[in-house]
């Protein structure tokens, strides 16, 4: 197998942004009458879709009120978004990737316009060539979809792209899709990544680097 590239998911491998996440789900569970636990609220840092989190917490929903809610959430989101910051080291793990030639994507279950806001504020666009979103595909993670989709844009197999993912549901549907999986997360949420099928675990991307990836490439 040869390494091509690499495939990010967005929430927690990117940005920082679970805080911020959370709480917009929280205020606006709370503003349609939904009176939610914060060990609730875990679920919606799973890598699911929006409507799959809409539909788990307040039943069965028609398309127009998924489209009404999930704009009330998005603004409730970008008034929590104003301090989301990169993972550590994300910035100079991306500039080395470039260097040596590989091709960048991300996988999000995010909306497209949530992505892209957070894209645009931390001046992160232009680094990847590819980025799919939740509503870019039918089935949400653990379905392999995203990340097959991620693939098939950058025209590439996906045994040739290393995926990386902060929820068990992700590294899931990375594996499922064929891609080796580095799991990102604090050393007491290691285990569940590593059971889930992810071949290494690391807190933030400080201690990565491109011939560490080639070590697990194989």
């Amino acid at each position: 197998m040869v390494f091509r590239g690499a495939v990010f998911d967005f929430d927690g491998v990117i940005v920082d942004s679970h805080p911020a996440h959370t709480r917009a789900w929280g205020k606006f569970l709370e503003s349609v009458g939904r009176k939610v636990s914060g060990e609730q609220l875990r679920f919606v840092l799973d890598g699911r879709k929006r409507e799959d989190i809409l539909r788990h917490f307040m039943g069965e929903l028609s398309e127009e009120q998924i489209t009404e809610y999930g704009h009330l959430k998005e603004q409730f989101f970008r008034d929590e978004a104003v301090n989301v910051r990169t993972i550590d080291g994300l910035v100079g793990f991306l500039e080395e990737l470039e260097c040596e030639q590989l091709t960048l994507a991300i996988a999000s279950s995010g909306a497209r316009s949530r992505v892209d806001f957070l894209l645009d504020n931390l001046g992160l666009k232009q680094r990847f060539r590819v980025v799919v979103t939740g509503d870019q595909v039918k089935h949400g993670k653990p379905h392999p979809a995203i990340f097959l989709r991620a693939a098939q844009q950058l025209g590439m197999d996906s045994s040739q792209l290393m995926a990386f993912e902060d929820a068990p549901s992700g590294v899931k549907a990375a594996k499922a899709a064929g891609m080796l999986c580095v799991g990102i997360a604090q050393p007491d949420l290691a285990a569940t990544l590593l059971d889930a099928g992810a071949i290494h675990v690391v807190p933030d991307f400080r201690s990565l680097s491109y011939s560490k990836l080639q070590e697990l490439f194989v």
